[in-house]
């Protein structure tokens, strides 16, 4: 895991830009517009390089992940994804779809570590799908998922059996996969509430017994950080009764994708829930909204930019080492939506007369720029 400095004032970083597909464009531009907005404030220079990846890659290239953009990236100081995919490529073969490149870029990059906040705004309680009460309690959960095994990178194919054609794929877990991830995990619950809930299928899986029993070794270096551990049948229904209960969740590759996926519906939409893929310290991470593509509204210019807006906070953060301009891009969207804008996504139970207002895309990053130029 990368060890991050403050304060890196007056300076250049580089920033490879992946628009993608679908809505991708829309919210990344929407988001570079608040990064510029950051670097006026502070006197930095972000470089953008945008590049090639998913299916407008497959078109314009023939692959979805050409060599001249894992090349950009890992000279670059972090990368900042939109979305790939679509149903124009939904016919490809699985090793040719746009979603490869996700794959080709996390394992080129060593991007072992996907970091994902699900964080409740107490402007969009309304927009929580839970019991009131519930929601009231707040939501604010960090996923940690393993990102370059498990079932997603195991062995796959089709074979002929009794039944005709079957499908395979391996789910598989080796020790040092477990810990760095473990390692990971308990790291953040440290700067946390110190409250780690490893979820597995142990009772099934052997996958899962030695992720449980590497877990284990790993909290004994952890002493102040409690651990439970919670089957992922059981932990999908416990997000929905106890939400606020959960701190920190590790999980397997596959399992995480699912738990993430819920918590941010919990949570107002998946239009809010930005991620960080990180690996080892010197190599950059990827910043990129969970959500997908979206092709349905793309072009519409109604998509909600704020997970991406947020994912630029985490790279500031994270790979760049600037905490204040991350909390000053957090204030911001926090400062919007009690200001009552919303994109379409996130309005859920609200009226006309709750002083909501339905905004677009590049309204919604406007917003936010114009709040973050404010704070003081």
């Amino acid at each position: 895991m990368k060890t991050f400095k403050e304060g890196n004032y007056m300076s250049k970083f580089r920033i490879a830009v992946i628009p993608g597909d679908g809505i991708g464009p829309e919210v990344s531009n929407a988001s570079r517009e608040v990064l510029d907005a950051v670097a006026v404030k502070y006197g930095h220079s972000f470089i953008y390089e945008e590049l090639l990846a998913g299916g407008i890659a497959i078109d314009v290239t023939g692959t979805p992940l050409p060599k001249s953009t894992v090349a950009a990236c890992r000279s670059s100081d972090a990368v900042l994804l939109g979305a790939v995919g679509g149903p124009k490529w939904d016919t490809l073969p699985g090793d040719q779809r746009p979603e490869r490149a996700l794959l080709g870029l996390r394992s080129e990059l060593g991007l072992f570590a996907n970091i994902r906040p699900a964080v409740l705004h107490p402007a969009l309680a309304s927009a929580c799908p839970l019991h009131p009460d519930t929601a009231a309690k707040g939501i604010d959960i960090c996923f940690v998922r393993e990102l370059t095994g498990g079932m997603y990178f195991g062995e796959r194919g089709r074979r002929q059996s009794a039944g005709g054609e079957e499908a395979y794929d391996t789910e598989a877990y080796n020790v040092e996969e477990v810990k760095r991830i473990a390692h990971t995990a308990f790291k953040i619950a440290m700067g946390r509430k110190k409250h780690v809930t490893s979820v597995d299928k142990a009772n099934v899986l052997e996958s899962s017994r030695l992720w449980r029993e590497v877990v284990l070794d790993v909290a004994k270096e952890y002493p102040e950080v409690e651990l439970d551990h919670m089957y992922v049948d059981n932990a999908s229904m416990q997000l929905i009764k106890r939400p606020g209960d959960f701190d920190v969740v590790v999980t397997s590759n596959m399992f995480g994708d699912i738990l993430s996926d819920e918590a941010a519906m919990i949570t107002g939409s998946i239009g809010m829930l930005p991620s960080a893929s990180l690996g080892a310290e010197g190599t950059p991470g990827m910043y990129e909204p969970i959500h997908g593509s979206a092709p349905d509204i793309a072009g519409k210019h109604i998509a909600n930019p704020l997970a991406t807006i947020l994912s630029c906070a985490m790279m500031l953060r994270m790979s760049l080492g600037l905490e204040r301009e991350a909390e000053d891009i957090e204030t911001a969207v926090a400062d919007v939506l009690s200001q009552g804008y919303r994109t379409a996504d996130i309005v859920y139970g609200e009226r006309s007369d709750d002083n909501v207002m339905v905004i677009g895309t590049f309204e919604m990053s406007g917003k936010v720029k114009k709040s973050l130029i404010g704070i003081k």
